[in-house]
């Protein structure tokens, strides 16, 4: 299976974004409204300038206390960011979000976020991937 029948398969509504410069209680705000683990900083909602993730804003909740609530998502945002292509496998995906401990990465075309993938997401696109794999094995057994 690959990353861009995931995409196909999500409800569609687009990446959550949030502008640089942005409070990290405003990203908290529309993480609980939108009942979502991570939004994209984004100029534009195309280029991807940090991922901002629930744990990042409990780390430092943790440390500072509420007073960071009006940190901007730019000081906790995490900058080097990795993606993944369309043609992607989602294997490797689930590889790469494993061994880094990533839970989103975005998808890109072109340099350019088209969508964001969750790793819920490939678990649940391999998991549907695995039971079809079962049913045919099964019908091969049973000559259905």
């Amino acid at each position: 299976m690959l990353v861009e029948q995931i995409i196909r398969s999500k409800a569609q509504g687009g990446v959550v974004t949030v502008k640089p410069g942005s409070s990290i209680e405003d990203a908290a705000k529309l993480l609980s409204e939108k009942r979502i683990g991570a939004v994209v900083v984004s100029p534009d909602g195309a280029k991807v300038a940090g991922i901002l993730s629930e744990r990042d804003i409990v780390r430092e909740l943790g440390r500072r206390g509420a007073e960071c609530l009006g940190t901007k998502v730019d000081d906790l945002m995490t900058r080097n960011v990795f993606g993944c292509k369309p043609d992607d496998s989602a294997d490797l995906v689930l590889q790469t979000m494993t061994q880094k401990r990533f839970r989103h990465l975005p998808v890109m075309q072109d340099g350019q976020m088209i969508a964001l993938i969750s790793i819920g997401d490939v678990v649940a696109a391999r998991m549907s991937e695995l039971q079809l794999e079962k049913d045919a094995l099964t019908g091969m057994i049973m000559g259905y």
